[in-house]
């Protein structure tokens, strides 16, 4: 798999964010595309982590973070764990309509605009969720690019 570096273009914060954010949304499918189902399952360390559950997980944590966090709605949430039913066409589909639904709330939204998930903790803005979602996505990428690299040699984003 080539190597392909981030966007470089400029923009205002909103467009800089989402654009580095779709880049590491993209270069984590390539990691996980191509692979087989019980490839995608398999796991390296005690914690379980595989390209299946890193797949779930971020769809989970751009769900729970910006569509009910920050948007307080109260859709169903993807599962946060790998399902026996799972497949990794299907958990790639569910994170790419998570995307959908995220960009469609940053979209009308105020990155100054605030979210309380938790009473003991300070409000955050928009911003920091996108900067925590870029963040996540990028660790996760990583993970996943360690994983693939150890299954068939594939290295790049």
């Amino acid at each position: 798999m080539a190597d392909q570096g981030p966007p470089r273009r400029s923009g205002d914060e909103r467009e800089t964010l989402l654009g580095m954010l779709r880049f590491q949304r993209e270069s984590f499918v390539r990691k996980v595309e191509g692979v087989g189902e019980e490839e995608a399952r398999w796991s390296p360390v005690a914690s379980g982590t595989s390209l299946l559950w890193l797949t779930r997980h971020l769809a989970y944590a751009e769900a729970v973070w910006v569509v009910g966090r920050f948007a307080g709605r109260r859709e169903e949430v993807p599962a946060n764990e790998v399902l026996d039913r799972d497949s990794v066409a299907a958990a790639v589909e569910a994170y790419r309509a998570t995307w959908r639904a995220v960009d469609d709330v940053v979209a009308s939204a105020s990155l100054d605009d605030g979210c309380t998930d938790d009473e003991r903790q300070p409000p955050v803005d928009l911003r920091w969720i996108l900067a925590h979602l870029l963040e996540e996505t990028a660790r996760h990428a990583g993970h996943a690019d360690i994983i693939r690299e150890l299954l068939d040699g594939s290295t790049g984003r």
